[in-house]
């Protein structure tokens, strides 16, 4: 689990939103309130949220969006393929980030494990305010008729309120 961030994907009716915290913490200490941790790939048909080291995630976000490119936008095989790239490049395998990855279609998550996972529900959460924010959307997405951004806002403030690496200066990218 990666300490210092809250990553939440939400997908509703035709919509899909990815909200990410703003905090990024060492040790002990707050280092940065305002991080953004979520943005639009590819040609902004994509949106995409890391967890863990930013470096790390940042050289992820060059890889798939070239295998993006490569797979002429196929999110699914882009994913496969850098799952396959992760788990068994000598320099990838050390890097340290869950990725969240969605078009208007699909979600994945995907870690360095090589796993690949499109999860149930419609909704992805990483890092670790994740299973707060999950919980929180599952419940909203059950019981409201609330729009898939205002979900994420809902359950990133609780994850906020319960996770001491997670703050409320979120950013959205929505599809």
């Amino acid at each position: 689990m990666f300490h210092g961030t809250t990553i939440l994907c939400v997908r509703r009716e035709a919509k899909v939103v990815i909200a990410g915290d703003g905090q990024i913490s060492l040790d002990k200490t707050i280092m940065k309130n305002t991080a953004k941790k979520v943005r639009r790939i590819g040609d902004g048909s994509v949106l995409a949220g890391f967890a863990g080291s930013t470096a790390d995630a940042f050289t992820l976000f060059d890889r798939f969006e070239a295998r993006l490119k490569e797979h002429q936008k196929n999110l699914a095989r882009a994913c496969v393929e850098l799952g396959k790239d992760w788990r068994t490049d000598r320099f990838l395998r050390r890097l340290e980030a869950l990725l969240i990855v969605a078009d208007r279609e699909r979600t994945f998550i995907l870690s360095g494990s090589g796993d690949v996972i499109e999860p149930d529900f419609g909704i992805a959460a990483v890092g670790s305010g994740g299973s707060y924010a999950l919980s929180a959307a599952r419940a909203l997405m059950t019981h409201t008729q609330l729009s898939a951004r205002e979900v994420a806002t809902h359950a990133m403030q609780i994850a906020a309120d319960i996770c001491v690496y997670t703050n409320s200066n979120v950013t959205y990218e929505e599809l």
